[in-house]
């Protein structure tokens, strides 16, 4: 597989780290890079690091080597708050929106750091033309939403922070084919106003397809990076990750 030079203006950049669990290796020389206001997805098998590697990076997980660089300043030893209040996002696996609070009240949590009342007025209507369904369900509590919508309003908490990078990690995971789809169209208007997107994600196919860059993960490294274009197009990628010879 071609390997692409990644564009210059990134965001985000990664190099070289390792993380452990205990005594073991879970990645290990793993770099990377986004580029500002672009779509990044990681593919990989189940165990091949990737959720470490976005753990890694929000600061959940400390690196034992390497560095991590956002906006130019090193984070890889800053707590998951000081991440966050620079301007980074990270939405895990499972969601873990509060059950017992209202989707408004999940959402004011989200935006708990900000003052400027009619900027997160403006962003909440942004939110509601993404996932127009959680305007209908503000007073209604998290816990009593449907999986997608719970999803969606994790995304859209994470948002009300106004990062400038977000991390997801696998969005798609128990969403119907309807609403993974809907999902993927709404991360793709995020990606438009200038949010970039890392996205670790099982479902090859629909993340390529709104990706601008890709990188192949196994057993925690890096095995391959490309355009999306490119790596969809890929016989060995088709092969192993989008279920076609």
């Amino acid at each position: 597989m071609v390997r692409a030079d990644a564009p210059s203006d990134a965001i985000l950049k990664v190099a070289n780290i390792e993380s452990y669990y205990g005594p073991i290796m879970a990645i290990r020389g793993v770099s990377l890079e986004v580029p500002r206001g672009k779509i990044v997805t990681v593919l990989g098998a189940n165990g091949a690091g990737k959720t470490t590697v976005l753990k890694t990076i929000s600061g959940v997980l400390d690196p034992q080597k390497g560095s991590i660089e956002f906006e130019g300043k090193p984070i890889q030893r800053l707590s998951p708050d000081r991440i966050v209040r620079l301007g980074l996002g990270h939405v895990p696996e499972g969601r873990e929106v509060f059950p017992f609070l209202t989707v408004a009240e999940n959402l004011s949590m989200g935006g708990y750091l900000r003052h400027d009342r009619e900027g997160v007025a403006r962003d909440l209507e942004r939110i509601y033309d993404y996932f127009p369904v959680l305007k209908a369900r503000l007073n209604q509590a998290a816990g009593h939403l449907s999986g997608g919508e719970q999803q969606m309003l994790a995304i859209s908490r994470a948002l009300m922070n106004r990062p400038r990078l977000l991390l997801l990690d696998e969005p798609s995971l128990g969403l119907s084919p309807l609403l993974c789809r809907d999902l993927f169209r709404s991360l793709a208007k995020i990606k438009d106003t200038g949010v970039g997107i890392f996205l670790v994600e099982q479902n090859a196919k629909q993340s390529l397809a709104i990706a601008d860059r890709g990188y192949l993960l196994d057993n925690g490294h890096v095995v391959g990076a490309d355009t999306a274009e490119n790596l969809s197009k890929d016989e060995k990628v088709r092969k192993a990750y989008l279920g076609g010879a």
